[in-house]
C-alpha cells in the first residue's frame, strides 16, 4: 500500500475584481486539508513550490504583492485554461 503524499505547503488565492488576494495557507495537515477542500470543490490546483513558498509570506485577506503579480497572473491564466473559460 502506498503512503499518501504529504503536501509540505498549500496557498489559496482568491481572485476577485481584479485582485489576488491569499484566503488560506498551510503546512503539513493544514496543506493537505487545503488541496483535499479545493479538490473537493473543482478548483483546479497548480503545483509551483516557489511561488507557494513566496505567497506564504502574504497574511490571510491580503492582497499579493506587486513582484509576485507575473507568476500569479500565469497560475490564474492556467486555471481559466483548465476550467474551459479561455482557449
Amino acid at each position: 500500500m502506498s503512503e499518501r503524499r504529504r503536501i509540505p505547503l498549500a496557498v489559496a488565492l482568491h481572485y476577485d475584481k481584479g485582485t489576488p488576494t491569499v484566503v488560506a495557507k498551510g503546512r503539513g495537515a493544514i496543506g493537505d486539508k487545503i488541496v483535499e477542500t479545493a479538490r473537493a470543490h473543482g478548483v483546479p490546483i497548480e503545483e509551483n513550490a516557489g511561488l507557494a513558498t513566496a505567497l506564504s509570506e502574504v497574511e490571510i485577506g491580503d492582497e499579493i504583492p506587486v513582484e509576485l503579480y507575473k507568476a500569479v497572473a500565469e497560475v490564474l491564466v492556467f486555471i481559466l485554461k483548465v476550467s474551459g473559460r479561455v482557449h
